[in-house]
């Protein structure tokens, strides 16, 4: 039998199948063309009430960075929030802010990540703006509590409007560049601090806390510490407020390590207190008994660390518990010593003792070198030898060939300057010289503490 193919009809067929096919590719490329997202920057030129916003963009050259890759969270101010903001600080128009300082603010309102509604949480975080402390990233504070704001200035009015690089936040106000004041008022936790710092109208602390002049680093107390302190040496509440402050420096987390600060708390003549900072596994401890539990809220002119606890002025006892170097010394002032009560005489201040004192403090290895320690009645002499009472001498107040009478009765005799590493010589009550003093000015409120790398023996012949 013959078979018949049939070729125009094949041919027709298979044409159908591949036009169709080719079609169909053509209709997908052009859906996925239409339905691809716009960018951020898109968003904000789409948007009537975002007008000034794209100018500023614009003006400030960031227009490339934010049609990049991101993803961006951005709280974009509406055209009100813009004319409120320049006619607070006094701008006629966009023209009148200086570029760098819009670059700034404009970025102070972008987070990096992709950030929906659902995802914030009260806290802090970082924005892109790099005005802070050294040239940090500046810290917003997001509260939840209640819809959103951010540094207690700006709420989101219109939220989690995704673009093809992020989402967009639309806000009713410009949110500025925080100063350690603007964060302190910002976060409800810090409202008795604040309290504290205003009490009476009183304005000392936020002007300075707001100067440009210099940097600051502020340790401060949660609400929670407020409620449990009862201020036991009825110390001076605003010297205690100053004792949290450290100025002239952002000392941020990454930099702390075991040292003395100068703080802007003071003594009965003016001296500035120091403050001990100690990290360790568990994070910084703070004169050994307060834990700094949120680090580096970064502002324009410092830092904020926030602590739990409102931290007392210190006396020479504070600083010899609180750091492990004089932990030999401690254990003689106490255990070894148990008929001597020398934390009580070492605590008095404000002349309810023998206050101010000047002690001369040995090291764990001075204490080492000496071999076994005494029993009580032969140590308590030791131990006195090592404070002169009455006088708070700082490393200023001594001259060549100074003398002191301690408290057990026999003078030291301070040589300057001292030989090889020692900042100064002292001779002892027993004659042994090149003791050498290593670091000086530990500031408490009741006396000052100089370090000493060898134990002072008195003269035990008289």
């Amino acid at each position: 039998m013959k078979r018949v193919f049939k070729f125009p009809q094949l041919f027709l067929t298979l044409f159908l199948l591949v036009f169709v096919a080719c079609s169909d590719d053509d209709d997908n490329d052009g859906g996925e063309m239409m339905q691809e997202d716009p960018t951020i920057v898109d968003l904000a030129a789409d948007n009537n009430d975002l007008g000034i916003l794209v100018e500023a963009l614009t003006r400030a050259n960031l227009v490339t960075t934010l049609q990049g890759d991101g993803p961006f969270t951005v709280f974009a101010p509406t055209d009100e929030a813009f004319t409120a903001f320049l006619s607070a600080n006094n701008f006629a128009s966009l023209d009148d802010v200086p570029v760098d300082v819009l670059t700034d603010i404009l970025l102070n309102h972008v987070v990096e990540g992709n950030n929906l509604s659902t995802s914030l949480s009260t806290g802090y975080v970082s924005s892109l703006s790099t005005a802070g402390a050294d040239g940090r990233a500046l810290s917003l504070f997001i509260n939840t509590e209640g819809g959103v704001t951010i540094n207690g200035v700006s709420t989101v009015t219109t939220a989690d409007v995704t673009a093809s690089n992020g989402v967009v936040h639309i806000v009713d106000a410009v949110i500025g560049l925080p100063n350690i004041v603007d964060h302190a008022v910002a976060n409800p936790d810090f409202s008795s601090l604040v309290g504290a710092l205003t009490d009476g109208g009183n304005t000392t602390f936020t002007d300075l806390l707001s100067s440009t002049d210099t940097d600051f680093t502020v340790f401060a107390p949660v609400n929670a510490a407020f409620t449990v302190f009862d201020n036991p040496n009825n110390n001076d509440l605003a010297n205690i407020l100053s004792y949290h402050v450290v100025p002239g420096t952002a000392a941020f987390s990454d930099e702390l390590m075991s040292m003395y600060i100068s703080t802007a708390g003071t003594n009965a003549d003016g001296d500035a207190l120091s403050i001990y900072i100690r990290p360790d596994a568990n994070g910084v401890e703070i004169n050994g008994s307060t834990s700094v539990i949120a680090t580096d809220v970064v502002a324009t002119n410092g830092v904020v660390h926030a602590v739990n606890q409102v931290i007392d002025l210190p006396t020479v006892v504070t600083f010899a518990v609180s750091n492990p170097t004089f932990s030999t010394l401690v254990q003689a002032l106490t255990d070894l010593t148990p008929n001597t009560d020398f934390v009580s005489v070492l605590s008095a201040q404000d002349g309810n003792g023998d206050d101010p004192f000047t002690i001369f403090a040995p090291t764990n290895d001075a204490f080492d070198a000496l071999g076994d320690l005494p029993d009580e009645a032969g140590l308590v002499p030791v131990l006195q030898h090592h404070v002169v009472a009455g006088a708070n001498v700082r490393s200023g107040d001594l001259t060549d060939g100074i003398s002191a009478t301690t408290l057990e009765g026999d003078a030291i005799t301070i040589n300057l300057p001292g030989t090889g590493d020692n900042i100064a010589d002292i001779t002892d009550g027993a004659g042994n010289t090149g003791i050498g003093i290593i670091a000086v000015d530990v500031q408490a409120y009741n006396g000052v503490i100089h370090v000493v790398n060898t134990v002072l023996l008195p003269d035990t012949s008289n």
